[in-house]
Parts: structure tokens; C-alpha cells; sequence
């Protein structure tokens, strides 16, 4: 007995509605193993298109209720009415949607053709789809599926391999194969004819088992190279400026108190102090009396200051243009490196195809339009004990969410990762929790250590195995310190090769589907 139209939008809905439920601030990660199951329920004997049409229904839902968030920036913070910032939140989780829709397309017909290498080619689609989210119109892998298990360690240290893609690849082939054990009570019930699914239950026990059986060694590897490695001592300072003060210049004065005030929290033995992203509401270069307070903190900490501040630059016709930079200055006062944002939020920092989209403005209010950076991706810090070279990487903001960004980072040789950011225009909502959610993983793929620094929270400290030493709470004003390791183990796979296993879930969905294809024409 098929299911009737009703029971399938009711099934596919409970799919969306579980989405949310895997990723903070819920935190039920253990339902990302059964979030598909009700969405290949109602997949049972639908054509391509059809399945297609449910898939994306339920990935609507789905990313509605991931990325409610939107609103709150858009409408709080980016001064656009209510009703147009809902319809623009709808109208980005339909588009999100659509990749649920093509893996419910690739579904249903790999089913058709081809059920019994399931447990394969539906985890190979849905990666290759979210490795398409990854770049596609700029990219926005926000909510992949793998990001659900960031609290669950010894599952995702296999992501030193494949990145997050292959902790989604696991948790869908488990969907996969719980799906087929449900189909087989049911063919059991209805027709009295059941065939067990020995091959894909089999292949993801041995798998599973696998990578956590890899995941508690390696966490326990892990475990003694920190014991003995060059640790660094590090102060991040959260001010908690709300986004509707930030660019007001009437309130330079309060923001400056605030950082002076909490710098002095951290105290005088300190590695490297840290400011979040675009700390300095002001040009830090073109204005000299903020910059000498600037100046009197790093001579009050005696320790290298890491800020965020805009910088302005211009083209050779002399038309200006903006850098969402990091800055970093010695205890002499000395400016000793620099690093400019290469991933820019769209409509946030700049508008895509203004030529053709001039109507539209940036969600940011109170600074212009930003172009990304170049040069070296890691900066040079002194450990003050042997005046050694540590390297570093500073993801800002939206650029942490994108594993080969971090990944050419270590690459070039960081030792360890400051990502800077600003979370304030999420508002109070689930954003600043799934954004620090996902940094796990970059320490995780790379075994790199990683420190926090946002200008609201979430702020703090990630070990190289993922484990969260320290975080803050959101809204609060906080200095806080701690110690991370250097990374001394070789480069990992994923740092040394970037996302072959994804080209590999790509190549394998496309042999798939095109063996499907000439099935039918035969």
C-alpha cells in the first residue's frame, strides 16, 4: 500500500520540522540519524519529479526553521520592514531547499534502478550536493549535515580525512540503511515477503565501527601531543557592543573604554591578546588620536595586540575601497602583520552583480562596500620564551564556515587558528551557537587549535581534537585567558589533499546516474 498525498506531505514535513531540532541551540545531534527516514517513506514509488517536488517542500521547512536568523538581521540591523525581511528569509530557504529536492530527485531514482547499491550512491549525492552549497552563488554551507555531530567527538575525527563531508556521508548512509530496515517490516506486514538488507547493514556497522574505533585513537593521540607541545597564553576581550551602537560614532569613546577596561583583565603574561572582528569602529590607520589609545593598551599589556579594523584603500584611478582586515601590532607599537577577509558575506559586506542588482543595499548599515584581500593567508607571532616563529591563520567571520579556506591556512603552515568575528547582528537566536558549533570541525580537520574572539559571544577556546576547553556566554562583557597547543603532528590528510573525498562522492554519484540513464534507454 502506497502513501497517500496527505501522508506524504506529513511525512516530509516531520523531516523539516526534525531538521532544526539536530543543530544548536537544541543540540539533539542524535536525530540527524533519523531526520531522512520520513522523507524516504514518502519517496516510496514516486517517479523523479514528483519525488523532487516533496524534497523540496521539506528542505524549505527544514532551513526555515534553521535560519530564522535572517529576519532578525535584516530587519533589526538592516533596516528592511518585517514582512520583506520574512519574505527574503523564505525566499533564501527555498533556494536552500532546492538541494534537498535534488537529493529526493537522485533518490527516487537510484531506487528505482539501482536499491540495492543505495546505502552507497545516496550519501555519495548528498555530499556532492553539499559540496555544490559549498561554492554555488558565492556558497553557503551553513547547517551541513555533518556539523549536527560537533559534540559528538569521536565520530568527526574522521573529518582529518574528508572534512565535515564525510561525517554528513556517515549520517546518511544510517538514514539509508534504517530506512530499508523499516521497509522491510512493512513489506513484511503487507506482503509476508521480506529480504533482509544484510549488505548496506553490514557495510555501515563495519564502517561506523571504524571511524569510531579511529576517533577514540585518535583523540587519544591527540591527547599526549598536547601534553607535550609549545602551548601559548592568550587573552580574548568580548566588549558586547550592540550592532545598533557599533558604527555610531558617538559611542567610539564607550567602545574604547570597554576594550582599555577588559584588556587590563587579561593580564601582563600573555602570548597574544585578541579583539574580535571590526573591534575599531573607525579606520585605525587614518585616525591618530583613537590609535594612541590603541597604542596605550599594548603598552599596558606588554603583549602583541590582534584587532579587527576596516581599512581603506584605493585603485589607481583613485576611487576608494574597503578591506575587512586584522591587524596585528607588536608591544613596540610596531604594526608586524596583516591579513584582509578573502570570503565576503554577500549583502553584507558587498552586493553581488551591482550593475544589475544597483536597487539593492547591503544588510550592514554605517560602512561602504568591502573587496576581498590577498597576500599571504597566515601571520608571525614571537613566542615571547625563545623568540621562535609561531604561524597563524585568521579566518574572520563567515569565513571559518568554508573547510578548504582554514585548510589552505594550515597548509601554509599555521600552527595554530584566531578567527575573529562579530556576531551581534544575529540578534538572540540560534546563529551564534551553530556558527561556533561549527569551528569545531576546523580544528578537527587540520589538529589545530583554535581561539575565538566575538564581539558578543560566543567566545573561546577549541582543542586541535575539537574538545571546547572554554567558551562565554552571549551579551556579556568578558576577558578571558587561556592556554592552546601549537600544532607539532604532521599535516593531516585533509590539509595535505583538501576535499578529495568529496571529487570522489561527485564522480561516484555521476557513474551512478548515468548507469541509471542508460538502464532506462536500454
Amino acid at each position: 500500500m502506497q502513501p497517500t498525498p496527505l501522508t506524504r506531505i506529513i511525512a516530509v514535513s516531520l523531516t523539516g520540522l526534525i531538521h532544526p531540532l539536530c543543530f544548536p541551540h537544541f543540540d539533539f545531534g542524535w536525530l540527524a540519524w533519523v531526520v531522512l527516514v520520513p522523507l524516504h517513506w514518502a519517496l516510496n514509488g514516486l517517479h523523479q519529479g514528483k519525488a523532487f517536488q516533496y524534497g523540496w517542500l521539506a528542505g524549505t521547512i527544514a532551513f526555515t526553521g534553521t535560519i530564522p536568523w535572517v529576519i532578525t538581521a535584516m530587519n533589526q540591523f538592516g533596516q528592511i520592514p518585517l514582512v520583506v525581511s520574512a519574505l527574503l528569509m523564505l525566499l533564501l530557504a527555498t533556494y536552500l531547499g532546492l538541494f534537498v529536492g535534488g537529493y529526493a530527485w537522485g533518490f527516487a531514482r537510484l531506487h528505482q534502478r539501482y536499491s540495492g547499491w543505495l546505502w552507497l550512491g545516496a550519501p555519495s549525492l548528498w555530499v556532492s550536493l553539499e559540496y555544490l552549497r559549498t561554492y554555488a552563488l558565492s556558497g553557503f554551507p551553513w547547517t551541513l549535515l555533518g556539523y549536527s555531530q560537533y559534540q559528538w567527538l569521536s565520530v568527526i575525527q574522521v573529518s582529518d580525512m574528508a572534512g565535515v563531508y564525510i561525517v554528513s556521508f556517515l549520517i546518511v548512509m544510517g538514514n539509508v540503511v534504517i530506512s530499508s530496515l523499516l521497509n522491510v517490516v512493512r513489506l513484511t506486514k503487507e506482503q509476508h515477503v521480506s529480504s533482509f538488507p544484510w549488505q548496506p547493514a553490514l557495510a555501515f556497522l563495519v564502517i561506523l565501527s571504524a571511524s569510531l574505533i579511529y576517533g577514540q585513537w585518535q583523540i587519544k593521540q591527540q591527547a599526549m601531543l598536547d601534553q607535550t607541545a609549545k602551548s601559548l597564553a592568550l587573552g580574548l576581550v568580548q566588549a558586547n557592543i550592540s550592532q545598533d551602537k557599533k558604527w555610531d560614532q558617538t559611542y567610539i569613546d564607550e567602545t574604547l573604554r570597554r576594550y582599555t577596561t577588559l584588556s587590563q583583565k587579561t593580564g601582563k603574561n600573555l602570548d597574544l591578546l585578541i579583539w574580535p572582528e571590526a573591534a575599531t569602529p573607525f579606520f585605525f590607520e587614518k585616525e591618530p588620536a583613537y590609535q594612541k589609545v590603541v597604542l596605550s593598551i599594548l603598552r599596558d599589556s606588554q603583549a602583541p595586540l590582534l584587532f579587527g579594523s576596516p581599512t581603506l584603500r584605493f585603485e589607481p584611478d583613485g576611487s576608494p575601497y574597503l578591506l575587512n582586515s586584522a591587524y596585528m601590532l607588536s608591544p613596540e607599537k610596531l604594526l608586524t602583520g596583516q591579513y584582509a577577509k578573502r570570503h565576503l558575506v554577500p549583502f553584507g559586506e558587498y552586493v553581488p552583480l551591482k550593475s544589475l542588482l544597483f536597487f539593492l543595499e547591503k544588510l550592514v548599515v554605517g560602512i561602504g562596500d568591502f573587496k576581498p584581500g590577498q597576500g599571504p593567508l597566515t601571520l608571525q607571532l614571537s613566542d615571547s620564551s625563545d623568540n621562535a616563529k609561531a604561524s597563524f591563520g585568521v579566518p574572520i567571520c563567515f569565513e571559518i564556515i568554508f573547510p578548504d579556506l582554514v585548510r589552505r591556512m594550515a597548509k601554509e603552515g599555521a600552527n595554530f587558528l584566531v578567527t575573529l568575528t562579530n556576531d551581534a547582528w544575529f540578534g538572540d537566536s540560534a546563529a551564534p551557537y551553530q556558527h561556533f558549533s561549527m569551528t569545531v570541525f576546523r580544528a578537527v580537520e587540520n589538529h589545530i587549535a583554535v581561539a575565538r574572539a566575538a564581539n558578543t559571544g560566543i567566545s573561546g577556546f577549541i582543542g586541535p581534537a575539537g574538545h571546547i576547553i572554554e567558551k562565554t556566554s552571549i551579551f556579556t562583557q568578558q576577558a578571558v585567558t587561556g592556554s592552546i597547543p601549537l600544532r607539532t603532528s604532521a599535516p593531516t590528510i585533509y590539509t595535505q589533499y583538501g576535499d578529495v573525498f568529496s571529487w570522489a562522492c561527485v564522480i561516484l554519484t555521476g557513474f551512478f546516474l548515468m548507469r541509471c540513464r542508460s538502464k532506462i534507454s536500454s
